[in-house]
């Protein structure tokens, strides 16, 4: 009887690693192929790698990405690559149902094989009740880790994080990526208490829409991970903390640490070339200003792993740490963990990521500058920056050769900018002009008033959709407005409109905002 037992339990548990075992597939097939670029004029051996924002990315054989406008390839290859990129939005598309039908299977076969080990085994137990629950136990094991594998991170996890510091930042997400939208602006001081200063400034950033901060829903463990160190990594981000301030390796362009060189100010912050501010260690005074909660990340690093400060998420005291600078928690998940000490955050990806050619982490989105970047100024120190009364600029002041100087800078809405350099000599100011400034999307419905009104997009007319409940009556609308993600009116009705026709829109995010007699809301919705 000892025997059957045995082999019964041999057999149930070849049926249950056969369900849990095939959910993934080898992508690791790469197919090449020779690229005729006419600007600049080149052929180039490589494989598709992905678009973003008419940006072309490839991957060569030796796994450096490139990446070329859309328009410079020969007209052969943007009508191959158009194919490609429809294609795979086309996947994306059918994703989603794909998953919903998997996990129903799963579920089904599962509980077939829980049926199965409970009539085998009941009668030659004793302790029948403990022998269900172990059963049951081990059940809900395998397919919370089943419904993991399938779908990824729970985005509404990941939003958490982010929570804490809206509506100054906005999220939103899709299948693949957790999307997050700030102008770059922290509310904490900056600069203060650099010593090794390039004479940049902090500016409000775009990173909205296409050019948001995007995090893999999908995260896969690296078989290589990828060093953050003096070679690798030495452009653009590695992480995005929680504020919507991106984190840069802590090396910089020229290889130097920055906190060791006297770059960065009290948080560890600095405005690069593009007078965009950035975090080059871990941003742990999100924690010491009681800016979020210590059981919530400070950060997540752009493979899609999350990144908590001196404490686990169920709050106990840091365990020791990998290579990587993280370990599994008790979840099953990876985490990162930040230290005051080296290497700050991240030691490794332990995600996979991709390098460009640049040492870049791509894709992330692109800071824009209105002025030409400068050199450093030796022997100054900054001593302050201060927000002005009118929130829309700085005076930025500092000590050189024992005496006082300063930097007033302001903007305007429609992209202004002007830069009063204050010295014992006099001022000189300068005047440059950049793009409109972004408005971060955000939405003032609470649940009280999602009851009043109802709005979704329907692909199968084109439109988005508006519906009222009983206490609104369409005679009482006095305006519908259409905004994009830039915060441009697009569109206007005077009255109740049941649907606005969006079939000459692009894909993306957008925000509806609906006046009353006595009221306003404003609701966003993502048009496919």
């Amino acid at each position: 009887m000892n025997h059957k037992i045995f082999f019964s339990i041999l057999f149930y548990l070849f049926i249950g690693s056969s369900i849990f075992g095939h959910s993934h597939h080898d992508h690791s097939t790469t197919v090449l192929r020779k690229w005729v670029l006419l600007s600049p004029e080149k052929t180039v051996e490589a494989s598709f790698l992905l678009n973003k924002d008419s940006e072309i990315y490839l991957e060569k054989v030796d796994h450096t990405v490139e990446h070329f406008p859309f328009t410079s390839f020969c007209k052969e290859d943007q009508s191959y690559l158009l194919q490609r990129i429809n294609s795979i939005q086309n996947l994306n598309a059918e994703y989603q149902n794909q998953t919903n039908s998997k996990l129903r299977i799963l579920f089904f076969i599962a509980l077939l094989v829980m049926i199965g080990l409970f009539f085998n085994f009941y009668r030659y137990f004793s302790h029948r009740w403990a022998m269900v629950t172990s059963i049951l136990v081990i059940f809900l094991g395998l397919m919370a880790f089943k419904y993991k594998t399938l779908f990824g991170t729970d985005p509404n996890v990941i939003d958490e994080a982010f929570k804490p510091f809206k509506p100054k930042i906005n999220t939103f997400w899709d299948q693949n990526y957790f999307y997050v939208e700030s102008n770059g602006i922290p509310d904490h001081t900056m600069m203060k208490g650099i010593t090794s200063w390039q004479q940049q400034v902090p500016i409000p950033q775009c990173y909205v829409g296409t050019n948001s901060w995007q995090i893999p829903l999908n995260p896969e463990p690296s078989s290589n991970p990828i060093p953050v160190d003096s070679q690798h990594f030495l452009r653009g981000a590695i992480a995005l903390a929680s504020n919507g301030i991106p984190i840069f390796n802590p090396y910089t362009n020229t290889g130097i640490d920055a906190l060791v060189d006297g770059q960065l100010d009290i948080y560890g912050g600095h405005s690069g070339r593009a007078d965009d501010y950035h975090y080059h260690i871990a941003p742990l005074h999100l924690h010491t200003l009681n800016q979020t909660k210590k059981t919530l990340p400070i950060a997540y690093g752009l493979d899609g792993y999350a990144v908590y400060g001196s404490v686990e998420p169920d709050g106990s005291p840091m365990k020791a740490l990998d290579i990587n600078h993280g370990h599994i928690g008790t979840d099953g998940t990876y985490h990162y963990h930040g230290t005051s000490e080296k290497p700050y955050m991240i030691a490794r990806m332990y995600g996979k990521v991709t390098e460009s050619i640049d040492k870049e982490l791509v894709p992330q989105p692109r800071s824009k500058g209105v002025r030409p970047a400068l050199t450093p100024l030796n022997g100054a120190t900054i001593t302050d920056c201060v927000p002005n009364p009118n929130g829309n600029g700085y005076n930025l002041s500092y000590k050189l050769n024992n005496q006082n100087y300063a930097v007033d800078y302001s903007w305007t809405n429609e992209g202004k900018f002007t830069y009063n350099f204050i010295s014992p000599n006099g001022t000189n100011t300068q005047y440059y002009t950049g793009s409109p400034l972004c408005k971060i999307t955000t939405s003032t419905l609470d649940k009280s008033n999602e009851a009043e009104f109802k709005i979704s997009f329907q692909s199968s007319k084109n439109s988005i959709v508006l519906e009222l409940n009983q206490k609104i009556v369409p005679k009482d609308i006095k305006s519908i407005e259409l905004f994009d993600i830039q915060g441009n009116l697009l569109l206007r009705y005077n009255k109740f409109v049941e649907s606005i026709d969006v079939s000459n829109l692009k894909t993306g995010v957008f925000l509806v905002s609906i006046r009353s007699i006595d009221k306003s809301w404003s609701r966003k919705v993502f048009v496919k």
